[in-house]
């Protein structure tokens, strides 16, 4: 008979977590995901299948929207000859779509209505990749960071999960309306665009709750509130330098898989020390509760800092406040490859004004040492500008970019 026994956890001394403080440099915290934000409020005496997010307005859902549990996240390349006129007649397809399915309504030419009668929440939130500005002529209507990021020592990226002309974000309560809205919307437009990549994501927080990542860990503790003065200044664009992105914002996906087989080697000190916080409950080290604030100062009896330097939440901190943007994370478990006995992640997307100032610098941190590294790579990345939303029926999403672009000829 075969032994099952368990073996003893690996044990991660706080010491040899210290090995890497001289990289450390500044220290602070924030997790991988999203964080307590505002909640959307529901009518409990009726079925939640049957909520709704409004689709028109100022800006899109899908970014200072309470996440709900289901998410896919799918990337779509141009066809070679692709024109200006077919990209707005696709987004046109799209908006009038989503404004249907987002309203527990089907779609036109819907061929299994039945499946939109629960909208769950649903928000589709389209994104636009650095190349479409190039396909539609229109490379000097292009933000400045909308460029693929820099390649870093830990990526170990899959063209398979990069890039994109073309970004959907789909979202709801249900997986069910999830995959029907992925449906209707693609093969709507499938004469003009091809399928990059999908990845679909899901969540196990309950309302007002941190999520809980597939290593177990809280992840997002620490993000900024929509409806704040800070969530709008940084994540909202107020148009200053391209206009027509007035009330649009930037995306970056990464796809980070996780080596849960030798995490699970890993004992409960070893975790925390590695993310800065208990596994329990997600409080930081320095700290009884999970969102204390985190204080890197704090040393023990024998006067170690009780948050390593080298952890997560002390790499990812913020150096000053521009340095922050919204996460908005979901877990991904797919078939694993033969041999293995998982193929798990995170997939990670961060909104925020610009890239460049506000992402990259955290980016650049953990990529140069973080003590979690050693258990997490990504193999994905993709950047979108997302533009406004619509204000009304009439309108398409895109329009002030096409409409300014015109405008200027």
């Amino acid at each position: 008979m075969a032994d099952r026994s368990q073996p003893h956890p690996a044990r991660l001394s706080r010491r040899r977590l210290l090995g890497g403080a001289a990289a450390a440099g500044a220290a602070g915290a924030a997790g991988i995901g999203w964080g307590a934000a505002a909640v959307t409020h529901r009518d409990h005496d009726r079925d939640p299948g049957l909520d709704t997010v409004a689709f028109y307005g100022a800006k899109q859902a899908g970014i200072a929207t309470e996440p709900p549990l289901h998410a896919a996240f799918v990337a779509f390349d141009l066809k070679p000859g692709s024109r200006r006129e077919d990209v707005i007649g696709l987004l046109k397809i799209w908006t009038d779509d989503a404004s249907r399915l987002t309203q527990g309504k089907p779609a036109l030419a819907d061929t299994e209505p039945e499946l939109a009668a629960r909208p769950a929440r649903l928000t589709v939130t389209v994104g636009f990749g650095p190349e479409l500005f190039t396909a539609v002529a229109l490379e000097d209507q292009r933000p400045h960071w909308l460029k693929p990021l820099p390649p870093f020592g830990i990526d170990k990226l899959d063209a398979a999960w990069c890039g994109g002309d073309l970004l959907l974000q789909i979202c709801a309560e249900e997986a069910t309306t999830v995959s029907h809205a992925v449906r209707v919307l693609s093969k709507h437009v499938k004469s003009l665009v091809t399928v990059r990549w999908v990845q679909r994501g899901f969540r196990n927080a309950a309302r007002g709750q941190t999520m809980r990542n597939l290593m177990g860990s809280v992840d997002g503790t620490v993000n900024i509130a929509p409806g704040t003065v800070d969530f709008d200044r940084l994540v909202w664009d107020d148009g200053s330098s391209r206009p027509w992105l007035a009330g649009g914002t930037s995306m970056v996906m990464r796809r980070i898989a996780m080596n849960l087989e030798t995490w699970d080697e890993l004992d409960a000190e070893g975790r925390a020390l590695t993310i800065g916080r208990t596994v329990e409950d997600g409080a930081p080290l320095s700290g009884t509760r999970e969102f204390d604030v985190p204080d890197f100062a704090a040393v023990d009896r024998y006067g170690i800092p009780k948050i390593p330097p080298s952890s997560h939440i002390a790499r990812a901190h913020r150096t000053h406040d521009g340095e922050r943007f919204l996460r908005r994370g979901y877990n991904y478990d797919d078939a694993p490859a033969p041999g293995h006995m998982s193929n798990s992640g995170l997939l990670f997307a961060s909104f925020q004004r610009d890239i460049d100032a506000q992402f990259l610098p955290v980016q650049r941190r953990l990529a140069d040492f973080d003590a979690l590294n050693q258990w997490t790579t990504p193999v994905g990345s993709a950047v979108f500008v997302i533009p406004p939303g619509v204000p009304g029926p009439g309108g398409y999403l895109g329009q002030q970019l096409f409409e300014s672009a015109a405008a200027q000829r």
